[in-house]
């Protein structure tokens, strides 16, 4: 439901007992314009949080589709940070979206800076390397493998492969188990660790050198400053908008896209 004459907009968040919801809650409460109407779990009933101008899902992958679909129908804007939305269900979403007048979504696969920039050089980088593979670490709790931001990445530079005629990454025994998950074609590997937060590593090999792009978080702090710009995008922007790069410009500096 939009906020009517109202400059402060109420937001629920479904996932609100996670690391990553409570942290959502600390910006929430922080940001000026903004107030936390609800702290959701999967105990929550579904009318919870209702009464919100703004549902932020950061819940589980299972879990989420069902969550956005009922915030849509109520006419609230949201903010999707729950891994699992891949290619094929962010088109079905797109479609729900699409069929709702003034309907606007942000999915958000990683909302740290710096992990968005590592995503974005890896689309510049990956046309010119026919040899790519994605490495992830992410605490042992992490229920899905691989992450969705790992996902997003290959999906992404798989696309800009397109975009500019090179042929599809073609990996090398992909039918051994050992070799990882192909997305698009590019093999993805998924570590679970005690005592690791959250690691990618892109790696683009050629004749005679290899390109490492590497991202580390240390801390849930690297997605604060994320979390509240796409708090800021999603009360004006209408339709789906996939990626914080997006919400960011930073599209619009290394490449548009249209996805």
């Amino acid at each position: 439901m939009a906020s009517s004459g109202t400059s402060v907009h109420r937001v629920a968040v479904s996932g609100a007992s996670g690391r990553l919801g409570s942290l959502v809650c600390e910006v929430v409460e922080q940001r000026p314009g903004f107030e936390l109407a609800a702290r959701l779990t999967s105990a929550s009933p579904e009318a919870a949080g209702a009464d919100a101008d703004v549902l932020v899902d950061v819940s589980h992958p299972d879990a989420s589709p069902g969550i956005v679909a009922r915030a849509l129908e109520r006419g609230q804007r949201v903010i999707v940070g729950t891994s699992g939305w891949s290619a094929d269900r962010l088109a079905a979403l797109r479609e729900r979206v699409e069929g709702i007048p003034g309907a606007g979504v942000i999915v958000v696969p990683n909302f740290s800076l710096g992990s968005v920039l590592g995503t974005a050089l890896a689309r510049v980088a990956a046309p010119y390397f026919d040899a790519v593979e994605v490495v992830e670490a992410h605490h042992e709790r992490k229920v899905d493998s691989p992450s969705g931001t790992a996902v997003r990445t290959a999906e992404l530079m798989a696309e800009r492969r397109r975009e500019v005629g090179a042929e599809p990454i073609e990996a090398p025994f992909a039918d051994q188990p050992a070799r990882g998950l192909l997305v698009d074609g590019i093999p993805v590997h998924s570590l679970r660790l005690s005592g690791v937060v959250a690691k990618q590593e892109v790696r683009f090999g050629g004749p005679g050198e290899v390109l490492t792009l590497t991202h580390d978080t240390h801390s849930n702090e690297a997605y604060r400053a994320g979390i509240g710009a796409a708090l800021d995008a999603v009360i004006g922007i209408e339709g789906l908008t996939v990626g914080l790069d997006r919400v960011l410009g930073l599209d619009r500096v290394l490449g548009g896209r249209d996805a």
